[in-house]
């Protein structure tokens, strides 16, 4: 790599951000396999990626669901570390129409053509209120989500989601090259512990609110969405809709977009 300084051309080593396919295969316990998406993905935390990409989308609703996850071993393929089989207990695949599209996504862009809020009343109901953080609690999260951020601070490439609890303890980091696949290894992860619904915590995203990351957040039964940067306005959308908290441009201050009534704060001035 060069680096262009003080008008000279210098060599350097630089760090970069692996980015490489993941095809997820579905399987029955009957065999009948189809693949069902094709995501660019930084490697590592393979499984969470595809348990937490199933649950998300609405194809699986429980870990129970799952048989076993395992890299490619199929006959005649040598064994494959970009491609992650899925196998499911039921004995015929579950209907995939309802998602109206065909699964490709990209680190870029997340999964394109995604279902609109309609789709979405059909699935979930608004979160329930109750669960409260303070203001000061949520103006810290930056600071700790950076100082777990190890790749990130290597590259400068990579989005990060992270899970904490009410006092602003960090349960879970994750980082990948696309966002919606740092929610998904996030989410994941919850499911493969067993600790969905996620309903008294708080996510943080290392980048803009979109549609799909808030959309995610709902289908994990998290009450609070926190952006370091500016959310999209269907994001909002879907936001007050589910009664979503949803926080953006969280550097110190920070904006309310939605679900003011979980957050402790002092004067609230119209």
């Amino acid at each position: 790599m060069l680096r262009i300084e003080d008008g000279r051309a210098l060599a350097r080593f630089d760090h970069l951000a692996t980015e490489e396919p993941l095809e997820i295969r579905l399987r029955s316990g009957l065999g009948q396999t189809r693949t069902l998406a094709v995501t660019m993905r930084t490697p590592g935390h393979d499984f969470e990626l595809a348990a937490g990409f199933l649950f998300a989308e609405g194809v699986i609703g429980s870990r129970d669901e799952i048989r076993r996850m395992a890299y490619c071993t199929d006959p005649g393929e040598p064994q494959q570390y970009n491609i992650v089989n899925i196998e499911l207990c039921s004995d015929t695949l579950p209907n995939l129409a309802p998602l109206e599209r065909h699964f490709y996504t990209s680190s870029a862009c997340g999964v394109c053509g995604k279902a609109g809020l309609e789709n979405l009343r059909l699935r979930y109901r608004p979160l329930e209120p109750g669960f409260r953080v303070s203001s000061e609690v949520i103006a810290r999260l930056p600071g700790i989500l950076a100082q777990h951020q190890g790749l990130f601070r290597q590259t400068g490439g990579l989005h990060a989601a992270a899970l904490f609890d009410a006092s602003g303890k960090l349960l879970a980091v994750r980082e990948d090259v696309g966002r919606h696949n740092a929610l998904d290894k996030l989410l994941g992860w919850a499911l493969l512990e067993n600790r969905l619904p996620l309903s008294a915590h708080i996510v943080l995203v290392s980048g803009r609110a979109s549609y799909e990351l808030a959309q995610k957040t709902l289908a994990a039964g998290i009450p609070i969405l926190a952006a370091i940067s500016a959310p999209s306005s269907l994001a909002v959308e879907l936001a007050q809709e589910f009664n979503l908290t949803l926080i953006g441009f969280l550097r110190g201050s920070f904006n309310v977009y939605s679900g003011l009534e979980r957050l402790e704060v002092g004067q609230h001035l119209p």
